[in-house]
């Protein structure tokens, strides 16, 4: 009987075994595979995701059943599979049908990360996916990625390492939120982003998406042009791992290596990334070093109820820069008149035989986050996500005057423009020097017998010029918490809280002494007169916990807190055909200021109050779908946004502002979106208008000695319209291509109120009216387009191409010019288009073919063409007609030269 019992069981065991099958399968879009795919049994939780050559394999229990395929962008997906026991059923290649912007719950699974959903999410909005970012970025800046997107306009600016900019409907991204993985990164005292902090994102994105406009977030955030969502990676992706490197121009280097484990039976998961990246820089002195590590650890418990992910990320870096406008004649100088040198950079030359730039920036920003998931039922849901982050660093420049003459001056330059660094430290270390023809020597200062620098300017004989930084160093820390209830399958409701302190820690120390042998510095009352001797590194810390109250500070030292406190909540209604929602968030921030240099410790404005500001929207919108193929949608929303830091106390004083005022947006945007199997189209109107924008001008002292003005009532209007479309041609041909037309300008008058020194106001004086109405908004394309073809030649081996163009292109204005009814408006720059152009093929290697090695070449701007990306003046032609002109620009201007022709060949084995 025993025999029998055990004969039983060793039968019934092995049947199981062999009653299980694989199921196999390949994923695309009909144009390229689709790495990353959520790959899952009906009605079990056996789930798997496809590689990056878009293939999955999934262990069945049963000889039938159906796998629901799910991504991002696109429909899901349900197929019928039957297997053999013990044998493997092979699917084949299935094509999913893109919805352009739709992400599943599976994608996401927090809902502190507001991401829009194609045919219900009633807003105008553009995705960019994981592969695409690895296939086309090569040696650009993430922020290029967008540059066909709609109303999207991006320029390297100097052409630094990180130093690129984006706007969005013709705003900065000082006013585009930009959030990451539902963390809101903008500064929180001026809104800024810079990119070169955020140099690893490319690394590990699996999606950007930018919404224009208001957008989704239900954050109070200073979302006035868009919003731009980064998505990383998660730790439960696939099992495997990447080893990649590339190469380009001007020596460009790039290798990284990751890994994934998995999410194991356990329910942990883990995924680490490094990477490093150096150059030359395309730009003259401009190189680069930087690296990226990511860490993120998971825990999913077996029923699925609390999910945590834990990540640690950071970019620390340096690169030189080009950070001094130059004019289109000085480009012309090092170059010819119609081959200006693009590449000409005045910040750099050579010292003791090396490169040497007086511009660096050095920076170290890590990012800690716990987002935490917590399924209470199955209608109730809460998210949470806390971080934290230390930015340590700054940018170095040159500070001090040598007979009264800067670094800059023609005096210290060579025959081929570089600064002469080496003249430099022979003054400061008292060697006999020539300068413009007359021979000097240095003195010592005093009776120290010490040549002695400082920032002072002045044409005596003990002045000299030193390498200064100015830091701008950060305690971040935040939460953000969403309750998620779905009254119904129709009626959801959120509701939450965004909490953040912020201290901005800001001073200058010194980096270089060019030969000198001190710095003095008489800039602090409670310690004057001050002999220093320290200089300190231009290169990023890694230990950002390291205290800096050590170091010698000199010009100013101040820190700026920023405390805010946000409330927020949202309902949706949504079925099949119809959504509607609406949502308001209030947010109370708190400024304050402490400053250890300007005043005395015993006097009260050396520690300020807060000075509490509160603010907050309100927004809605509704999709409503046509029919499968059709859609329209329409939303709108009212923002009262609070000042930055530099409105509420102006002028680097502790001294509140006494005309602070918040600036009032108000948004109305219409949209019409197509789909269809072959062919998918969006059409987007909006108008924005933009009140109360800050606007300071110090000049005037002649009738307000020491004083300044403020203009009330700056308006700005932005409208226009947005269309992109794909079509799939042939199942190995598709097309994209977008247009957008801005009409951006600036609306009414100004008048001035006038201020003293200490932020009272003054009577009397000379009010003065800017005249801005009708003057164009610059410093982006108001008219864009794009047009892009990508071809399957043969299995894996495709090529692209895109080409843009941008024309309504203006100079950067300063609306304080504008001072006289009969001003020319602003600058019109030349239109431009460039082509850019990549070839990719992947070879399938290993057991199975289960692993590949991908080739991929891009080169951008193919034909190598000259252009003006961005201009800082506003000088016409017509107003100097004896100069020569640049494409019919004066070459007065003073402008940022785009990059020409770029190259970069990446190599990357994925198992």
């Amino acid at each position: 009987m025993k025999n029998w019992l055990l004969t039983g069981l060793f039968f019934m065991i092995v049947s199981t075994v062999f009653s299980q099958g694989k199921v196999t399968g390949t994923i695309t879009d009909g144009v390229g595979s689709l790495p990353g795919a959520n790959v899952v049994i009906k009605g079990s939780t056996t789930a798997t995701s496809t590689d990056f050559d878009g293939k999955f394999t999934l262990n069945a229990t049963s000889n039938s059943g159906e796998i629901v395929i799910s991504f991002l962008g696109y429909d899901n997906q349900t197929v019928k599979f039957t297997v053999a026991n013990g044998a493997t059923t092979n699917l084949g290649t299935i094509v999913l049908v893109s919805n352009s912007n739709e992400l599943s719950e599976i994608v996401v699974k927090s809902s502190t990360v507001d991401i829009a959903k194609d045919r219900k999410t009633p807003v105008a909005v553009s995705t960019i996916k994981a592969a695409e970012i690895q296939a086309k970025l090569g040696n650009q800046e993430l922020p290029e990625m967008l540059k066909s997107t709609p109303s999207v306009y991006v320029t390297k600016s100097g052409g630094g390492f990180g130093d690129s900019r984006i706007t969005v409907r013709g705003f900065s991204q000082n006013n585009v939120a930009v959030m990451v993985n539902g963390m809101p990164v903008n500064d929180m005292e001026n809104g800024a982003v810079y990119w070169s902090n955020w140099a690893g994102l490319s690394d590990v994105t699996s999606f950007i998406q930018v919404q224009r406009g208001l957008g989704s977030s239900k954050l109070a955030i200073a979302s006035v042009g868009g919003t731009m969502n980064y998505v990383t990676k998660a730790s439960d992706l696939k099992q495997g791992g990447t080893v990649g490197t590339s190469f380009g121009n001007d020596n460009f280097f790039k290798s990284n290596v990751s890994y994934n484990t998995g999410k194991l039976d356990s329910g942990f998961s883990a995924s680490v990334l490094y990477s490093h990246t150096q150059g030359d820089g395309y730009v003259d002195g401009t190189k680069f070093n930087g690296d990226n590590y990511y860490i993120a650890l998971g825990y999913t418990t077996k029923n699925n109820k609390h999910d945590f992910q834990f990540t640690v990320t950071g970019a620390p870096q340096w690169h030189d820069q080009r950070s001094t406008f130059i004019t289109i004649a000085q480009y012309q100088q090092y170059g010819t008149a119609t081959d200006p040198n693009i590449k000409y950079n005045s910040d750099w030359g050579y010292k003791d035989g090396k490169e040497f730039n007086m511009v660096r920036n050095y920076y170290h920003k890590p990012v800690i986050s716990l987002n935490y998931d917590f399924q209470i039922n199955e209608t109730s849901k809460l998210s949470t996500v806390a971080y934290v982050s230390f930015g340590r660093g700054g940018g170095s420049r040159g500070a001090g005057f040598i007979r009264g003459l800067n670094y800059a001056n023609a005096a210290f330059r060579t025959a081929n423009g570089l600064v002469d660094y080496d003249k430099i430290v022979a003054y400061n270390s008292g060697q006999p020097v020539s300068i413009n023809g007359t021979n000097y020597t240095r003195t010592t200062t005093g009776t120290s017998g010490e040549y002695r620098n400082t920032a002072l300017s002045g044409n005596n004989s003990t002045n000299g010029i030193s390498q200064i930084s100015s830091v701008n160093s950060h305690n971040w820390y935040g939460a953000i918490v969403n309750f998620n209830k779905k009254f119904s399958d129709r009626l959801t409701w959120d509701l939450g809280i965004d909490v953040r302190g912020y201290k901005g820690i800001h001073y200058q120390n010194i980096n270089n002494l060019l030969g000198a042998d001190s710095f003095a510095d008489n800039y602090d009352l409670n310690n004057p007169n001050r002999v220093l001797y320290n200089t300190y590194s231009t290169y990023p810390a890694w230990n950002v916990f390291k205290s800096t109250d050590s170091e010698e500070k000199i010009n100013f030292n101040n820190d700026g807190d920023v405390r805010w406190y946000g409330g927020f909540t949202q309902l949706e209604y949504s079925t099949d055909k119809f959504t509607a929602f609406v949502q308001g968030a209030l947010s109370q921030q708190g400024f304050k200021r402490v400053d250890y240099f300007k005043y005395l410790s015993t006097d009260p404005l050396s520690s300020t109050d807060y000075e509490n500001i509160l603010g907050g929207n309100v927004k809605g919108g509704v999709n409503y779908n046509i029919n499968e193929h059709h859609n329209v949608f329409v939303n709108s929303g009212y923002y009262s946004k609070q000042p930055f830091f530099n409105a509420v106390y102006p002028n680097n004083a502790s001294l509140v502002n006494g005309n602070l005022t918040n600036e009032k947006i108000f948004g109305i945007e219409a949209g019409y979106g197509l789909r269809t199997k072959m062919f998918t189209a969006n059409l987007n109107f909006y108008r924005t208008s933009w009140k109360d924008r800050y606007q300071r001008s110090n000049d005037g002292a002649a009738d307000n000695p020491g004083g300044y003005y403020d203009f009330a009532g700056i308006t700005e209007i932005h409208s226009g319209i947005e269309f992109d479309a794909t079509a799939k041609v042939l199942d190995k041909l598709t097309l994209t291509g977008m247009f957008s037309i801005g009409d951006w300008k600036y609306d009414g008058t100004s008048t001035s109120n006038r201020y003293d020194s200490a932020n009272n106001p003054v009577g009397g004086g000379t009010a003065t009216t800017l005249y801005l109405d009708g003057v164009r908004v610059g410093d982006a394309a108001q008219t864009t387009a794009a047009v892009g073809a990508t071809y399957e030649i043969l299995p894996r081996f495709t090529v692209d191409a895109n080409y843009n163009y941008n024309d309504k292109l203006y100079a950067a204005i300063s609306p304080g010019n504008f001072t006289s009814a009969t001003n020319r408006g602003s600058l019109q720059l030349p239109s431009y288009g460039t082509a850019d152009a990549g070839l990719s093929y992947k070879l399938l290697v290993g057991k199975n073919k289960s692993n590949s090695v991908g080739f991929r070449l891009n080169v951008n701007n193919v034909f190598d063409y000259t252009y003006i990306a961005e201009a800082k003046t506003n000088y016409f032609a017509a107003d100097y007609p004896t100069q020569p002109t640049y494409k019919g620009i004066s070459t007065n201007n003073q402008v940022y030269f785009g990059f020409g022709r770029t190259w970069n060949f990446a190599l990357r084995y994925d198992f």
